[in-house]
């Protein structure tokens, strides 16, 4: 089934079922009005929403309206923990960090949904985007195995980590994490439970490609599955090694990478890149220094991940920047 959250003037929205080809949408207020409610009594609220999801997608919902992106929050507007990993191949870290799962403590406080506009103090501040998917858990208990960790997958949504690249490495070098170089994180309108993706869900990966569009031109489309050196149980089991992990949890992967072909001096990544930072390692690699700037007042970003048969499967992030 796939969820959403609309706006209702609350903190927290309404939660409201939407149709697998997210034409149409239903409010789920007689089984849960808060997607956190659900993710607390899964076991006995997610089959009524499937029963509303099966009736919608058969068109026998009574009460169904056209589904609007543009209505939307993240699908789950306030998390109890967000944290970030690196789970793709990346230039940005250095081949040894690859070793074990890496995850970094992000905001939960301050998401913002798929076409909220992205505000920002100063284009000084290098803002840059990072296109991902993170995984909604269930509660995890402390000491599990990744195959465990993967029973904890509740949902899977886009994420658009954003980055103010000018005040990361000084962050960096406190060795605080990120707080003010993360100023917020962006979620597809639409959260999806794994018997969405069908095939393509297998071993804790989404076999899919990744969408990227900025200024409405495709700047990455890399796949999600064969190189996510880390999966999702992973990265899951890496964070309750001595916690346990409450309902609500946001684990996301970072933004998708595919390692280059070709020598280092002649190599190509014919699949793009899902941050500007990345693409900007590229061009350090081939020519010494950098060639592309970061997001400019007025640009666009467009996220979108689309199925076997072509079809949007989370809906897009489709988000523009602008001045505070």
């Amino acid at each position: 089934m796939k969820l959403a959250t609309y706006q209702d003037g609350s903190r927290d929205g309404q939660l409201v079922v939407v149709s697998r080809d997210l034409a149409t949408a239903h409010y789920a207020t007689g089984v849960a009005s808060r997607l956190q409610q659900v993710l607390d009594d899964w076991g006995f609220l997610s089959p009524q929403l499937q029963d509303l999801s099966d009736a919608l997608n058969q068109g026998r919902a009574r009460h169904s309206f056209a589904f609007d992106p543009r209505q939307c929050l993240a699908p789950l507007p306030r998390a109890y923990q967000a944290v970030e990993g690196q789970a793709y191949p990346s230039l940005l870290q250095p081949r040894e960090a690859n070793v074990s799962p890496v995850l970094a403590p992000g905001t939960g406080d301050n998401f913002a949904g798929a076409c909220d506009v992205l505000r920002c103090a100063s284009e000084a501040l290098g803002i840059d985007f990072g296109a991902g998917l993170a995984a909604i858990t269930a509660d995890v208990p402390q000491g599990v195995t990744p195959p465990q960790a993967l029973d904890g997958v509740r949902l899977l949504v886009l994420t658009n980590s954003v980055r103010l690249r000018s005040l990361e490495a000084a962050e960096q070098a406190k060795g605080a994490g990120w707080v003010q170089s993360a100023p917020t994180l962006a979620f597809s309108p639409v959260a999806l439970t794994l018997d969405e993706l069908g095939e393509s869900w297998d071993k804790g990966r989404v076999h899919l490609p990744l969408h990227t569009s900025w200024n409405g031109r495709k700047v990455g489309m890399c796949d999600a599955g064969p190189e996510m050196q880390f999966h999702f149980g992973q990265l899951i089991a890496h964070l309750c090694a001595t916690r346990a992990v409450r309902a609500g949890s946001i684990v996301g992967s970072g933004p998708v990478a595919n390692a280059g072909t070709g020598t280092k001096s002649k190599a190509q990544w014919p699949k793009g890149y899902h941050s500007i930072a990345e693409k900007r390692a590229m061009e350090t690699q081939l020519s010494g220094q950098p060639g592309t700037g970061y997001l400019q007042f007025g640009d666009s970003v467009r996220i979108e991940m689309k199925g076997k048969d072509g079809l949007s499967l989370f809906g897009a992030i489709d988000q523009e920047l602008a001045p505070r």
